[in-house]
């Protein structure tokens, strides 16, 4: 076991996330479609936020709200404008240095 694997096991599931708020920038007018009159913003941080199956509703409801909070606060964008994507994973569908999460160790 990797001195990463055996960290992460040691505090719970693994986490990965990224922010997808540059798609803007990449020439598709995403504004027009994400604007929201009743909000008065264009701003749409969206998060995809990949973790290994195992959390509870609750435990995702307090995380979603987390950030969203956290992201309203540095970005200065209200609520209704930030997207978050939970994707539960399977162990034995992430690896780590050529190992699978399922592997014994």
């Amino acid at each position: 076991m990797t001195a990463a694997q055996s960290k992460a096991q040691s505090n719970g599931p693994r986490c990965c996330a990224s922010s997808i708020d540059s798609i803007r920038r990449s020439g598709t007018d995403f504004d027009t479609l994400r604007f929201n009159p009743l909000q008065g913003t264009r701003d749409m941080p969206t998060f995809h936020i990949e973790l290994f199956e195992g959390r509870t509703v609750e435990q995702k409801r307090q995380f979603v709200e987390a950030i969203t909070k956290a992201t309203c606060d540095s970005l200065n964008v209200e609520p209704g404008s930030v997207d978050i994507v939970l994707i539960d994973v399977k162990r034995e569908n992430w690896a780590t240095g050529g190992r699978l999460w399922s592997d014994p160790a």
